[in-house]
């Protein structure tokens, strides 16, 4: 028997961030494997048209949930939805929903966030920052509780080289920011934005750093730990391999690169590319969780959640075995779905030629207009390229992430729970996970038809086809240009045709003098 899953039987457990796809993949392993759990409260707001309980229905009739269901029938019944809006200062939880969650919680897991690179710094700090706060506030209130989870990103602290398993102070108190987000105006923000993220890439690494503080100082008594993981991916395991429900972490590069879009790359090939499952992740949470409830350290333990410092996968690497992935399985036609959001993954090694790009994109649109539809191409384009532009920092570093605590979580698993909630990722076979990545995108993400590969390669064959021959045009074209306004162009020209007519008489004069 699992001491973990055991743990979770009978416990009230609230989770921020459950529509997306941490949130979702962590509530289907606590079904799973503790189908006893009392009550899983999540905080939802209604979207796009939905209901609480309609955004709740959907999420479990999607095919992550079936496996739970079989062993918990009744999983609807063991959610109960409360409203709430974490861009409100105060949460927007009404009265009774508030006593509750305050009256029952017994383990919070706070996945909520803002992974939007180029967030605007008050909507950042706002959900990373101020809605952490109050979820501390809110949990220092709940006389049951055991544990709260803090899920941040091992990239909180990437303006470092060497990363330990400890919270890095930042320059300016979190409070002071909290303050100033309330009454500056938008101009002022944009203005010193810049100046306070200092040498951190952009606002999520920055608000996440801020979260991480605000954890240390304001979770006072509470037993409290933070998770960190790296680029969270699709499933490896469980509850099948590569399911995935969003264009976050490579995702959006594979979909890019499938559909035809994106033909170059540029990257460094041996930065590591630290991709971590998201069942990975959700296994490490888990054990997080019972640790910590159960032996209550006497400090905030931060666990890293990271595949590069003990089974390294790189950037190269990875692009050929996407590459080379494809061939067996293509995506099919591009632009099939026009209204994908290619523009919300989080990490990426493309980089292209803005002439090769935009001008195959001009002349598609163009051919669009002629055919009296929308063009859309160009618009694609210019939103892929200001995405690659903020995703530069990071595909051409590395990092190195200390996993100590992760480690010594390791050993304190019994054999059965290191079986039940693996985290090893020592024993992931990246050749076999990017592969299932890729048919989990086509499969569960853009919903293609398996019976669709043949025509997908024929497809893709054209799109290889029509690259070659536009660069090789685009090259002859700039050679000719070249050639007309320099003379030493020409020289060089003559040069190799000579050398290239030399070469090939020399291996005709032995055939000459026997004959």
């Amino acid at each position: 028997m699992s001491t973990i899953a055991a743990f979770y039987g009978g416990k009230s457990i609230l989770i921020t961030g459950a529509t997306g796809f941490l949130g979702k993949v962590l509530m289907e392993k606590l079904f799973r494997t503790s189908p006893d759990l009392k009550v899983i409260y999540i905080l939802v707001r209604p979207k796009a048209g939905q209901t609480l309980q309609q955004r709740v229905v959907q999420i479990l009739n999607s095919k992550l949930f079936e496996k739970a269901k079989e062993v918990c029938p009744n999983v609807h019944e063991k959610i109960r939805a409360v409203y709430a809006d974490l861009n409100q200062n105060d949460l927007a939880i009404s009265k009774g929903d508030m006593q509750e969650l305050l009256s029952c919680t017994n383990i919070v897991f706070h996945c909520a966030a803002t992974v939007r690179f180029n967030d605007h710094l008050r909507h950042a700090v706002q959900l990373n920052v101020t809605a952490t706060q109050k979820l501390l506030l809110m949990a220092s209130q709940m006389p049951k509780l055991e544990a709260f989870i803090h899920i941040s990103t091992a990239f909180s602290n990437c303006n470092l080289k060497h990363i330990d398993e400890v919270i890095y102070p930042c320059p300016v108190e979190p409070k002071k920011i909290i303050d100033s987000m309330e009454w500056l105006d938008d101009a002022i923000i944009d203005e010193i934005t810049p100046k306070l993220i200092g040498d951190q890439p952009n606002t999520y690494t920055y608000t996440k750093a801020l979260g991480e503080m605000v954890v240390q100082q304001e979770g006072g008594n509470l037993n409290v730990a933070i998770v960190r993981p790296s680029i969270v991916g699709a499933t490896w395991q469980e509850p099948f391999p590569g399911w995935v429900d969003n264009l976050n972490g490579p995702s959006g590069l594979i979909i890019a690169t499938g559909k035809g879009f994106l033909r170059a790359l540029r990257a460094t090939p041996m930065a590591v590319a630290d991709v971590i499952p998201v069942d990975i992740v959700v296994n490490l949470t888990l054990a997080v969780g019972w640790y910590t409830a159960v032996q209550r350290p006497k400090s905030t333990l931060i666990y890293h959640c990271t595949s590069g410092n003990l089974n390294p996968c790189y950037w190269g690497k990875m692009g050929f075995q996407v590459l080379a992935t494809f061939e067996k399985i293509p995506f099919e036609r591009a632009f099939r779905r026009p209204n994908a959001d290619l523009t919300s993954n989080t990490f990426t090694t493309q980089y292209w030629n803005a002439v090769s790009h935009w001008a195959p994109a001009i002349i598609y649109d163009f051919y669009l207009r002629l055919t009296g539809r929308k063009p859309r191409m160009t618009k694609l384009m210019n939103r892929l390229l200001r995405t690659v532009s903020m995703l530069e920092y990071f595909i051409n570093r590395s990092w190195e992430w200390s996993t100590c605590n992760t480690e010594m979580l390791m050993s304190k698993l019994s054999p059965e729970d290191q079986r039940v909630f693996n985290f090893d990722v020592r024993q992931l076979n990246w050749l076999e996970y990017i592969e299932n990545y890729v048919l989990g995108i086509k499969k569960y993400l853009l919903k293609e038809d398996m019976a669709g590969i043949p025509e997908a390669k024929q497809h893709l064959k054209r799109l290889r086809n029509i690259h070659y021959l536009f660069n090789t045009a685009l090259f002859l074209i700039a050679w000719r240009l070249l050639m007309a306004r320099s003379q030493m162009a020409r020289n060089v020209w003559f040069f190799i045709v000579s050398f290239c007519y030399k070469f090939l008489s020399y291996f005709r004069a032995p055939r000459t003098l026997k004959i």
